[in-house]
């Protein structure tokens, strides 16, 4: 199977983990329209064989407009996937914590997700 072969295969499942990670921002309390979002057709794909099973993983990264790493989503040849985005910055209800991103993982089946936060220093 080709690349594009592969990206239209799990189209619905990355639009499905995309609007979970847009919700898990959204959760946070941040002002509307002052972050990014991921999507799924903005992500730039590719293939990585896995040493482990021969197969191939489907991997995608999002840029910014620098085109600098901000997120990635990889679909491994079991069925299951991680993907995470950066969000980097404070915590918009939470003065002592900081947003460095959210994560989701799982299968067709099931979507996981959360924010990965940090303490801010005192």
């Amino acid at each position: 199977m080709e690349l594009n072969d592969h990206i239209q295969t799990k189209r619905e499942l990355g639009a499905s983990i995309c609007a979970r990670l847009s919700h898990e921002i959204d959760r946070l309390g941040f002002e509307s329209g002052s972050l990014s979002y991921p999507l799924f057709d903005a992500a730039c794909f590719n293939l990585v064989r896995d040493p482990y099973t021969g197969e191939h993983n489907l991997t995608g990264y999002w840029h910014d407009q620098r085109q600098r790493r901000i997120g990635s989503l990889q679909f491994n040849s079991d069925g299951t996937f991680y993907a995470e985005y950066d969000v980097i910055r404070p915590h918009p209800a939470k003065p002592k914590w900081f947003v460095e991103g959210v994560t989701a993982w799982g299968n067709a089946d099931r979507i996981t997700a959360e924010a990965k936060l940090l303490l801010m220093p005192e």
